[in-house]
């Protein structure tokens, strides 16, 4: 079993990991052990048996001074009782009081994995060994509860986690804070990675040590968002890809979120993860509940490769049930970068015939076919197609796409609304926006409230009306602007503070009422480039795009931070033209490819300005990339080497499961010091076995490759990219 309980122990083991708590002689749940795989029954030795002078101790405890809830690890800290580090909960009882002392009432396990019923999770498979943990802590005062939910998936050594508040009090709460996991470690010599950025930069990767006091990341923009990523990572000080030990902590949610490791005074950790509470207050009513987003967590005692190969396998096999996340996926083209707004049935058509002598499977119409919309400032909202531009709408044109054998695709961001539209004028309180005040614009664009349950429902019937007239194959959902002006109409002034939260769920319910309703389509996520990439959203959307940023030396950079925790088969990366609009740099053809070739692989650029070379070499490297998909998409993922570093190239690898195939990829970034031997150091593969590496002819052993490595042709210019592709010999 993957779940016990004994002597009131709770241990969790994953295939090479070990989670434990014990309910105290007082009731308390206290944290023991997460790391590497152990055997013990009881570790609670680990808590150190001293007086913290001037520390606080339950009147349960009477003349006990050792016992201090602000020293000793707790799994679900209490508030207002003694404990002055972060807490998990905050909320203001019925009597005005701030107080929440949780102490274990009971717990069940049980086969399978929970589900919440507000909140996107994680599945488990038909037959997958799964086994879920429930522990209820309850407040004896108040009545008011909270369900801890664990679920072990052993074979992918991940553990996740969840909270439910139950209101068991005699009238309505509020909530402040609600943490959906936290945990402490007696020690904290450690680093933590985090991921932050902004638009055309995101994820890149900060390692910093733990201080003394709060580290803290978070979002309060309304998404996940560019700045920080709902993923963090703590870890030894010399942990590195192949050794030491990395715990990793994702949120399974795309709205406001926050990320706490504390160093107290005693030198002790404190992780906890949730929604942020920055302007958050959830009125639970009598016998209603609060469910927390999902964390998933993991533990890896060899590195952080490993972390990564158990993230990347989580996300792939048990977030997203759509056919496409084990199916081959489209090479596509965009129509964005040759027309924007301006273009016309026939102008489409040709360019989707040239787009197809490249190699293109699908055509996608972005921004520009409904309503006005003939710049940014008008139009949003109202999904109708524009048939002065397009004679018998989207029908007429995905038939025509269709009947050259291509797929067809469509832009939509059904989440924004411009002030110059049908639909504002009809519904001006549909918005977000304060009363008495002028809104803040991005973009000339305003949020819709999607905490309305009709808001809901029109963009729903609206983008569900368009998709099901129009043969559409693949679905770019955008979301541009940050949310601001936090109000909704629709709620009354005290309720306020639900709004940040009740925008995610409608949201959600929204992707549960178009994207699981058409499972034919496929949905790739869009926020500003990748400014939503997270957890929550790759239940819904088998790809997102990861950056607006198409230039390949920063694309290294971003797909680099990105593959900590997410899948190559969820990064959307295209080829564009050169000289980049955005840096201005001008990058090899096969760069451009090699590097898109870092996740989804299509192309934004203009064929009709491509040279007849651009265009062989376009055919050349789909026709690569698609005879490596399958390896890209589902082998296992290795960063060689980090484009962070004073280093001659940036290099990854992909290695199959059963390691008889592997692609490594390398491009150069420092010509100064080209003139130095350089070894692309390959891993993953079995040491005695003997690999052939076609591009070179030679044939070495996994031991060769991996101490020795493949030596780089010398002299090559910034940004030579190079591919290998490495076959094991039957023997």
């Amino acid at each position: 079993m993957a779940i016990s309980f004994a002597n009131n122990i709770f241990t969790l083991q994953a295939k090479n990991s070990t989670y434990q708590m014990k309910i105290s002689e007082h009731g308390h749940l206290l944290h023991l052990y997460y790391g590497s795989k152990i055997a013990d029954k009881d570790v609670s030795y680990l808590i150190p048996r001293v007086i913290r002078s001037h520390e606080s101790n339950p009147d349960e405890a009477g003349e006990d001074r050792v016992y201090s809830l602000c020293a000793y690890p707790q799994e679900f800290s209490s508030n207002d009782a003694g404990d002055y580090r972060i807490p998990s909960i905050e909320l203001v009882n019925t009597d005005g009081s701030y107080s929440f002392v949780g102490k274990y009432k009971s717990h069940k396990i049980y086969s399978g994995k929970y589900s919440l019923s507000t909140l996107p999770t994680l599945y488990a498979n038909e037959g997958e060994d799964v086994e879920t943990l429930e522990i209820i802590l309850e407040d004896a005062v108040t009545h008011v509860s909270v369900k801890l939910l664990y679920a072990v998936f052993a074979e992918k050594d991940i553990i996740t986690r969840a909270a439910v508040l139950l209101n068991g009090s005699d009238g309505e709460i509020r909530l402040q804070r609600f943490m959906s996991a936290s945990l402490d470690f007696m020690t904290s010599d450690f680093d933590m990675i985090e991921f932050f950025g902004h638009h055309y930069y995101e994820r890149q990767t900060d390692r910093h040590p733990l201080t003394h006091g709060i580290n803290e990341i978070g979002s309060f923009r309304g998404s996940s968002g560019h700045f920080h990523n709902p993923f963090a990572i703590i870890c030894d000080k010399k942990t590195d890809e192949d050794i030491g030990n990395a715990y990793g902590f994702c949120l399974m949610y795309s709205g406001n979120f926050v990320f706490d490791a504390e160093m107290d005074g005693y030198s002790q950790t404190r992780v906890a993860m949730g929604i942020h509470p920055k302007q958050f207050e959830f009125h639970i009513a009598k016998g209603d509940c609060f469910e927390a987003p999902e964390v998933v967590m993991c533990h890896s005692a060899k590195g952080l490769s490993k972390l990564s190969h158990s993230f990347h396998d989580i996300f792939r096999e048990n977030a997203c049930k759509s056919r496409f996340v084990h199916s081959k996926r489209p090479v596509l083209i965009n129509s964005w970068e040759p027309f924007r707004f301006t273009f016309d049935s026939e102008k489409l058509i040709k360019t989707a015939e040239i787009s197809k002598k490249l190699g293109a499977d699908m055509f996608v119409l972005d921004d520009g076919w409904f309503g006005e919309r003939n710049d940014e400032k008008a139009g949003l909202g109202d999904w109708v197609a524009n048939e002065e531009k397009l004679p018998g709408g989207i029908p007429a044109l995905a038939e025509r796409i269709h009947a050259m054998g291509m797929s067809f695709g469509l832009w939509f961001e059904p989440e924004m609304v411009n002030e110059n539209s049908d639909l504002y004028r009809a519904h001006p309180d549909w918005c977000l926006r304060v009363p008495n005040r002028a809104p803040s614009r991005s973009r000339h664009q305003l949020c819709l409230d999607l905490s309305r349950p009709d808001v809901c429902d029109y963009l729903i019937n609206a983008v569900n009306s368009v998709l099901e007239a129009g043969s559409v194959d693949y679905v770019k959902w955008d979301y541009n602007r940050y949310v601001c002006d936090v109000y909704s109409a629709y709620y009354p002034h005290d309720r306020q503070g639900e709004i940040y939260h009740r925008y995610m769920l409608g949201l959600y319910r929204i992707l549960d009422g178009i994207i699981k309703t058409h499972p034919d389509i496929l949905f790739e996520g869009c926020s500003g480039g990748g400014g939503r990439y997270d957890g929550a959203m790759l239940t819904y959307f088998p790809q997102i795009w990861c950056s607006d940023n198409t230039d390949a030396p920063s694309r290294l950079v971003i797909q680099y931070g990105t593959s900590f925790a997410y899948p190559i088969c969820t990064m959307g990366a295209h080829v564009s033209a050169c000289p980049n609009k955005k840096t201005k740099r001008n990058v090899p053809f096969k760069t451009r490819a090699v590097t898109a070739m870092h996740g989804t692989f299509g192309y934004e650029l203009d064929p009709a300005k491509m040279t007849e070379k651009e265009m062989a070499d376009c055919a050349e490297y789909t026709e690569f990339y698609r005879k490596h998909q399958e390896l890209i998409f589902g082998g296992d993922y290795y960063r060689l080497s980090s484009p962070y570093d004073e280093s001659i190239f940036t290099a990854w690898e992909f290695v199959s499961k059963d390691k008889t195939e592997a692609l490594v990829c390398a491009v150069t970034q420092d010509i100064s010091i080209l003139d130095k031997n350089c070894y692309v150091h390959v891993r993953g593969l079995e040491p005695d076995a003997l690999y052939k590496i076609e591009q070179t002819g030679q044939t070495l052993s996994g031991a060769a490759l991996q101490n020795i490595g493949i030596l780089l042709p010398h002299t090559q210019p910034q940004y030579t990219a190079f591919v290998f592709e490495l076959k094991r010999l039957n023997t």
